[in-house]
């Protein structure tokens, strides 16, 4: 018979996980199944700020932390550790793509994001580029999977980037506008939206 300890979240452990996510990789939160807490009073905005109380966390280790500990099950978003498991507030995405470098030209070339909590990741097949019209207005809003169901809204900057990066591709009869990389194209919008 396995006898398991109760496991209390301490402020060494929290230090462990900002160290892990420092060190390039983060926590295993899919693999811990604690039992829910109840929701925090905790909310990150579309521009990625992190509010606890409605005040902003103005430590950016602080908000590195907790999103190395982020989770999103099904629609809803929870904070994980070993011990506890408690839900918050995403008003849009949870991270900010802030910037992106390109590696390459045309059908071969590498986009590499960087988001405001220091992820990193080249769109491609396991980071896919999607853009969502808000119904109302039209406008888009371009989002880059990140990790594990999470996602990160790309800046205006950095969407009028990809924008002077795009091309137009014919596929199935429709003529698509959008970007390559990583050898996969991502429409953006149809041709004609454009004329």
């Amino acid at each position: 018979m396995v006898v398991q300890n109760s496991v209390t979240p301490t402020a060494e452990s929290l230090a462990n996980a900002a160290r892990a996510a420092k060190s390039g990789g983060h926590p295993p939160v899919h693999l811990w199944n604690p039992p829910f807490c109840g929701d925090l009073d905790m909310r990150i905005a579309r521009d990625g700020t992190w509010f606890y109380l409605g005040t902003p966390i103005g430590r950016f280790e602080l908000v590195k932390l907790f999103s190395s500990i982020l989770r999103k099950d099904g629609d809803a978003y929870f904070l994980v550790t070993p011990a506890e498991k408690v839900g918050i507030t995403v008003d849009d995405a949870p991270f900010v793509a802030t910037d992106f470098e390109v590696d390459g030209s045309g059908e071969t070339q590498n986009l590499t994001f960087h988001t405001h909590v220091g992820d990193v990741a080249i769109a491609g097949s396991d980071h896919e580029i999607r853009v969502q019209r808000n119904t109302d207005t039209g406008e888009p809003s371009p989002y880059i999977h990140m990790r594990a169901g999470l996602e990160a809204l790309i800046d205006r900057k950095s969407f009028y980037r990809l924008v002077d990066l795009g091309v137009h591709v014919e596929s199935d009869g429709l003529s698509q506008f959008g970007i390559w990389s990583s050898g996969i194209f991502f429409p953006i919008c149809p041709s004609a939206d454009l004329e």
